[in-house]
């Protein structure tokens, strides 16, 4: 099973998903916002990838964050920010039999979803 989660109106997610439709991939696609976050689930997320890389650091919310908590952020304080702010995880993160891939490039994904 393949899920792709994000914000339904990102630019990127847009691409992302159009990509997956052209391609006539199967996936289901949760939104951070309407559907909501598992502690559990982002807590994998970043214990997997780390929380700089699952943070969006050019997103206006980030810029928004008080330097000092920017300044100390680390795993757990990172799952606290992010289930407040899901807006703040970088989109879209493809899940795809259980292999995580952050943001959209068209190579990338075409690797993923050999034709």
């Amino acid at each position: 099973m393949t899920t792709i989660y994000g914000i339904k109106n990102c630019d990127t997610m847009k691409k992302a998903l159009r990509w997956l439709d052209e391609h006539k991939v199967t996936y289901r696609f949760h939104d951070y916002r309407k559907d909501g976050l598992e502690r559990a689930q982002l807590t994998q997320w970043i214990e997997q990838l780390g929380w700089e890389s699952v943070v969006n650091k050019r997103g206006t919310t980030w810029r928004k964050l008080d330097p000092e908590i920017q300044a100390t952020m680390n795993n757990e304080t990172a799952v606290e920010i992010l289930l407040e702010q899901p807006a703040m995880i970088k989109r879209p993160l493809l899940d795809h039999e259980q292999s995580l891939t952050l943001g959209f490039k068209a190579e990338q994904y075409q690797a993923i979803f050999p034709s």
